[in-house]
């Protein structure tokens, strides 16, 4: 699978980091389910493609071009059914967020350090 930071458009704009920052974890996550929500097919209950193309302009996604939409359905399907579940779509916003990925691997780090040396 391709790495997430060579498929992110030119121009994506990261907001997620001062999204957490503002939220915390849980008003984030809340967030993620509203954007899901926004893209969702509702009769499908999934992202398609068609339902992300729709309904981009309504997070500001109008500039990407179909490729990149594709790109993006690709990257974060990966049961391999050609859309995007709620856990999904939230995995790939995470994914897609190199700053926030980030801050996750440093946040991992220090607790496994930190289990680690309650263990020894």
């Amino acid at each position: 699978m391709a790495s997430p930071r060579k498929s992110i458009p030119q121009n994506f704009h990261d907001f997620l980091p001062v999204m957490a920052q503002k939220l915390g974890g849980e008003g984030l996550i809340e967030e993620l389910c509203n954007g899901f929500n926004l893209l969702v097919d509702r009769e499908k209950g999934v992202i398609t493609f068609q339902s992300l193309k729709r309904n981009s302009a309504l997070l500001g996604l109008n500039d990407l071009s179909d490729d990149d939409l594709r790109s993006m359905m690709r990257e974060g399907d990966f049961d391999g059914d050609g859309a995007l579940n709620q856990m999904e779509f939230c995995v790939l916003m995470f994914r897609l967020s190199p700053q926030l990925m980030e801050e996750s691997e440093d946040l991992l780090e220090e607790a496994l350090e930190e289990e680690f040396m309650e263990f020894c």
